[in-house]
Order: C-alpha cells, then sequence, then structure tokens
C-alpha cells in the first residue's frame, strides 16, 4: 500500500529499545527512527495507538474468538475490514499531531 515511502517507529517499550532490536530495525526497514530520535510520549504519535486498534477492534467479529489460532485468523480478516482512507488519515495525523506535542511541551495530548 505504501511502496517504499515509509518510516517505521516503534514505541519505548523495553524489547523494542534493545540495541539488537534496534540494529535489526535499521538494517530491515527503508527508513527506521531509533530510540534516541523517537520523542518519549510516543504513544500519542503511533497510529496504532492514537486510531487504528479502535478501527481494529470494531471491525471484529468477538464471537469467532475461542483460541489463538481463530484470533489470529480474525485479526487479519479483520484488518482487512479496515477502510484504506481511514489507515491513510491516521498516518497522515501523524505530523499535526508531532506539532500538537511539541506545543503541549512533550506532554501526552488527547
Amino acid at each position: 500500500m505504501l511502496g517504499n515511502n515509509w518510516t517505521y517507529q516503534q514505541d519505548g517499550a523495553k524489547p523494542h529499545t534493545h540495541h539488537l532490536s534496534q540494529e535489526w530495525c535499521a538494517n530491515h526497514f527503508p527508513a527506521f527512527i531509533d530510540k534516541d530520535r523517537w520523542p518519549p510520549n510516543s504513544p500519542d504519535l503511533c497510529p496504532f495507538d492514537y486510531s487504528l486498534w479502535n478501527e481494529l477492534g470494531e471491525a471484529m467479529n468477538w464471537k469467532h474468538v475461542t483460541t489463538k489460532a481463530t484470533l489470529i485468523e480474525e485479526i487479519k480478516r479483520s484488518v482487512k475490514r479496515i477502510e484504506k482512507e481511514k489507515i491513510l488519515n491516521s498516518v497522515l495525523d501523524f505530523t499535526v499531531r508531532l506539532r500538537l506535542i511539541k506545543k503541549n511541551g512533550g506532554e501526552y495530548i488527547r
């Protein structure tokens, strides 16, 4: 959907900031923002955290989820139900949200 014109980022969870994880990402993604360059309140900047997890949750048919395997199957089906426009709009909100965090002194926004 995005081709090679995208940047990968992670939140500040310990597994994501570990040097091996950082090194792997730097070597496998066309553009990667490492932990030292990512703002500390990153949940406000990750489209999954501020938009897409909610969309996925609403798209899922939770009655089909009874095991780990059915959860994985339902997630795969539900991701396809999310409109591409919603995904792109949430990604495009990144710059707006980055400016709001800067204006708010680096604190959380809502």
